[in-house]
């Protein structure tokens, strides 16, 4: 029986003036943290280029893609985790986070 990946998708809504340092600094973070922990098999993030306009105030998403169901669980307390999550709920005024399973 082979075991189904997830996405892990975050969006956030920076607070105030600082979004813009907020992004660089976040797209950084991740990519230095998150690759590091197991059963992560990518990370992309960045502002939209949607030229839609259906953001609905979100400024930035976060995807991680993990091996699995269990990759996903272990992820959330993982000691790399902490940094990205500290510095978004610091700068963000809203986030929505969405797990989905192939």
């Amino acid at each position: 029986m082979s075991m189904a990946g997830v996405t892990h998708v975050v969006l956030v809504q920076w607070d105030g003036e600082q979004a813009g340092e907020h992004v660089g600094r976040t797209d950084e973070l991740c990519r230095e943290h998150l690759p590091r922990i197991d059963g992560v098999e990518s990370v992309h993030s960045g502002p939209s280029i949607s030229t839609e306009g259906l953001e609905g105030g979100f400024d930035w998403m976060l995807t991680v893609r993990f091996r699995d169901r269990d990759a996903l669980a272990a992820y959330l307390p993982h000691p790399e985790h902490r940094p990205v999550a500290e510095h978004i709920g610091a700068g963000s005024s809203r986030v929505v986070v969405f797990d989905v399973e192939d």
